[in-house]
C-alpha cells in the first residue's frame, strides 16, 4: 500500500510541476476583435500623436511593433505592460486612461503585433494579466 501511495504522490508532483509550467502566452487568443476595435479607436485618439497612426513611433516616442518592441517585452507578464500604459500615457495626461481602456489598447497593440484573436476580452484585472506572458516569438 506505501508503495502505491509513493508512486500516487510522485505522479501527482509531475503533473503539478507540468501544470506550473504550462502559462498563456500572447499566442493563445487573448483578445477579442471586438475588443482590438475599441482599443484601435482609443489608440488613434489618445496615442497616435506620440508613437504614430502605424504604431512606428516618433521622435522620442518609440515603435509599438516590431524587434526592439518585441525584445523589450517578450517573457513579460502583460501586468506590466497594463500598468505602465496606464499610469504613464498619454505622456500629456499620464494617468488619465482607466484600466478598461487600457486594457482594449493592449488588445489593438496585440493584434498589430500579430497576435491571434480569442472569444474573449483581454481582462484588465492584473491578477489575470499577471499569468500571460508576452512571448514574441510563436512557439
Amino acid at each position: 500500500m506505501t508503495k502505491y501511495l509513493i508512486q500516487l504522490a510522485a505522479a501527482l508532483a509531475v503533473a503539478a510541476a507540468a501544470q506550473a509550467r504550462a502559462e498563456t502566452t500572447t499566442w493563445d487568443g487573448i483578445y477579442s476583435a471586438e475588443q482590438a476595435d475599441r482599443g484601435e479607436a482609443l489608440y488613434m485618439s489618445q496615442c497616435s500623436q506620440c508613437h504614430g497612426p502605424q504604431l512606428g513611433g516618433i521622435d522620442a516616442a518609440p515603435a509599438l511593433t516590431g524587434g526592439n518592441f518585441a525584445s523589450n517585452w517578450s517573457g513579460v507578464p502583460l501586468d506590466a505592460m497594463l500598468e505602465r500604459i496606464r499610469i504613464s500615457m498619454p505622456q500629456n495626461a499620464p494617468g488619465t486612461l482607466s484600466r478598461k481602456d487600457t486594457a482594449d489598447v493592449m488588445a489593438f497593440l496585440m493584434q498589430a503585433n500579430g497576435f491571434p484573436t480569442g472569444e474573449s476580452d483581454l481582462p484588465r484585472q492584473a491578477g489575470f494579466l499577471r499569468t500571460i506572458i508576452y512571448q514574441a516569438q510563436q512557439p
